[in-house]
């Protein structure tokens, strides 16, 4: 291994992209543990020949769906757990244009009747806020806000900060427990999620699952669960917390669910999904808008706007993997045919590099450090096999488009 270009956090040490969309093979599969310290396991999956990646190869399997065939599967398990009165169930969101679409259409096409569940966001955004209370408002949804203590919640992102450049972890934690955390304390069957993040990379064959992967809320009662990188017991002794207060990040116990028989599924796995066509719907339907200006790091104005970390979460990934926001939203609508691949090298070009500015103050005061310190600790997490320092500037490698 060269010592000069080894790869860290698992990932190809030789930089491909995919030749349909723009998304390199540093991508990093949607993995958030528990108890590692290396929540980062693999690349992206890449088809045989080393030239589609498995978003794209899934794509493709999308056109020979039976989606008739899939709807009749949604209207036989809705038929199921429908209930004359109360929830009959949870739709985990923040009132963005996936959630808002998957539970207004659940509830005025399909008749059930579901509780929206949210876990509050770092720092709301003025576009945030109103577009999650129009969510109740204008969509007609009841919603349960949990908003974790504050104080631990800071505490959280800032280690996941500066232990893994992934200051989103305590959040999506939390965000992936609530959900079933609600359903079991109300007896509530059923849990709709919108869109399998294997939609966007994760191995192809998790698409054809409609449940969610519940190995995410097992636990092993002989290792201590580890949050931001410490473990729980270093972090009540550091900063003065006690067990009882970190009940909302503790994982699941799956034989409990199961015996509730809590149902998790995926609502793209029955309806088509296409994430801006859940944008024009949930516009018409809920009240979603846009923001008024164009989303840091990319050239959208609707996706991801409702928290002032979100754009930092995208700049660290671009960081981390080589693959900012731009890429992202890119690689998706290419696949969709919205655009084209070499309308998507010029997005990329122009915006995957920018730098988060608009509340990157707030965000140094909420993980409570310096703007030296601040960058000292994102260039740790510079992987030599992608990042080259030239006279005093950092470089990508290898880019999907010819500087």
């Amino acid at each position: 291994m060269n010592k000069k270009n080894y790869s860290l956090y698992g990932l190809p040490e030789e930089v491909k992209f995919c030749t349909k969309c723009v998304v390199s093979n540093q991508r990093p599969n949607n993995v958030v543990e528990f108890k590692s310290k290396d929540y980062q396991k693999k690349g992206i999956a890449f088809s045989s020949d080393e030239s589609i990646c498995d978003a794209c190869k899934y794509n493709e399997k999308k056109k020979e769906i039976d989606w008739k065939e899939r709807e009749i599967e949604l209207i036989n398990l809705l038929s199921k757990h429908k209930k004359k009165s109360g929830y009959d169930c949870v739709v985990p969101g923040s009132g963005g244009k996936d959630s808002a679409f998957t539970a207004h259409i659940l509830k005025y096409k399909y008749g059930m009747n579901p509780l929206t569940v949210t876990w509050a966001p770092h720092m709301y955004t003025d576009i945030g806020w109103q577009n999650f209370t129009n969510w109740m408002h204008v969509g007609g949804l009841d919603n349960f806000l949990f908003t974790p203590n504050g104080k631990l919640h800071r505490t959280l992102t800032s280690l996941a900060f500066k232990n893994f450049l992934h200051p989103f972890q305590p959040f999506i934690i939390g965000q992936k427990i609530i959900g079933p955390l609600i359903a079991s304390k109300f007896d509530i069957p059923l849990i709709f999620y919108g869109e399998n993040q294997a939609e966007y990379g994760n191995p192809a064959e998790d698409n054809l699952n409609p449940k969610m992967d519940e190995k995410f809320f097992s636990k092993n009662n002989n290792e201590e669960i580890v949050l931001g990188g410490e473990p729980i017991s270093k972090i009540i002794k550091d900063y003065n917390y006690r067990l009882n207060d970190f009940k909302p990040y503790m994982p699941l116990d799956i034989d409990e669910l199961n015996k509730k028989n809590i149902e998790q599924r995926y609502l793209g796995y029955y309806l088509k999904w296409d994430s801006q066509e859940c944008y024009y719907y949930a516009a018409k339907h809920t009240g979603f808008r846009p923001n008024s200006e164009r989303t840091e790091g990319t050239y959208s104005k609707y996706a991801g706007i409702d928290d002032k970390i979100d754009n930092f979460h995208y700049y660290f990934t671009f960081i981390k993997f080589g693959i900012g926001r731009a890429t992202h939203d890119a690689s998706q609508e290419i696949r969709t045919e919205k655009i084209t691949r070499e309308e998507g090298i010029n997005l990329v070009k122009q915006f995957d590099a920018e730098f988060p500015k608009k509340y990157f103050n707030e965000f140094l005061e909420y993980v409570d450090i310096s703007k030296e310190s601040f960058f000292e600790t994102v260039d740790k997490f510079r992987s030599p096999h992608l990042w080259t320092k030239i006279d005093g500037k950092w470089n990508l490698n290898k880019k999907v488009f010819k500087s």
